[in-house]
């Protein structure tokens, strides 16, 4: 089969609507990875950073209380998608902002940088159970990420223009497309319809991918399979997807630093597991795989600093 011509495949643009810090968007990784990797340079994939975990949102009267409910929200969800989950949630996320300014800056050191700064962010909850919800506890869950300029990584983080692109990031996530505000259940325990914000306005629901050409679009909202994601990328552009090569599992370690179970099930090649070197790290549902080198440079993310007595 003839490669598509780049020009004419990057004219579909994949919109992928996020947060670090969701569950649901963690769940999806074994699939959004493998689409990734198929469509590698052929498409323009763009982030958009939805802040789930606003600076206006009322404070609990009892952390405990809302740590407790929601270690079982998020235990409940990594049942249906096997994702880790963290052994001991030290807290809820205080705030979206600082993750997504972190994986927002990590976009103008290229692709594998970006990837890798915002799995490590995902990770700092999900394995770990401490939340990268400030700036230091961000930056910190990053650092020794390969190929990271974290001097660099830090100012932009900080910056005037960041700070606009991640605003511009929410503002744009509220304001759904109109196939999103009813979505039929089928049999996804997470179908993606919108949800609507304490304004009464509404915001996609995470994680939510949004595929479109010059005149023509899909959504795929919510959970969902990998062919679901196929599909539309081939009623869209049906020549897009080249056959690829599975990678062995120790390849793929080395290409994605960690892999959990259900990664290591879609992005391998079925090989012998775990690869030499591999480093195990348990969670509370199932273990999270390094390579070696990850291991090695892997910080430990510190909890956030009393807010005072």
């Amino acid at each position: 089969m003839t490669a598509p011509d780049r020009h004419t495949a990057r004219l579909l643009e994949v919109v992928e609507y996020t947060d670090p810090l969701c569950p649901w968007a963690w769940g999806s990784e074994p699939v959004f990875r493998r689409l990734r990797a198929v469509l590698a340079d052929r498409v323009h994939w763009r982030r958009v950073y939805c802040i789930l975990f606003d600076h206006d949102d009322d404070p609990a009267p009892d952390s405990a209380a809302e740590t407790a409910w929601y270690a079982r929200y998020v235990q409940d969800i990594s049942a249906h998608t096997h994702a880790p989950r963290a052994r001991h949630l030290s807290r809820v996320a205080a705030s979206s902002w600082p993750a997504s300014l972190v994986a927002k800056a990590a976009e103008a050191q290229g692709t594998e940088v970006a990837d890798r700064v915002l799995r490590r962010l995902r990770e700092s909850v999900f394995v770990l159970g401490e939340p990268a919800d400030t700036p230091g506890s961000a930056l910190s869950a990053v650092s020794g990420v390969p190929g990271l300029d974290a001097g660099r990584l830090a100012a932009d983080a900080a910056s005037a223009d960041v700070l606009e692109r991640v605003r511009a990031d929410r503002a744009e996530a509220r304001r759904p497309i109109a196939e999103v505000l009813s979505v039929r259940a089928g049999t996804s325990p997470h179908p993606g319809t919108a949800k609507e914000t304490p304004d009464g306005q509404h915001r996609y629901a995470l994680p939510t991918l949004l595929l479109r050409t010059a005149t023509e679009h899909r959504v795929v909202p919510g959970w969902r399979p990998y062919e679901e994601y196929v599909s539309a990328v081939i009623e869209l552009s049906p020549a897009l997807l080249p056959a690829h090569r599975t990678p062995t599992p120790a390849d793929a370690l080395a290409r994605y630093r960690t892999l959990t179970d259900p990664e290591r099930a879609l992005l391998t090649d079925g090989g012998s597991w775990p690869p030499a070197g591999a480093v195990r790290v348990d969670t509370g549902n199932g273990p999270l795989w390094l390579h070696p080198e990850e291991a090695a440079a892997r910080p430990a993310v510190p909890p956030a600093p009393s807010s005072g007595p």
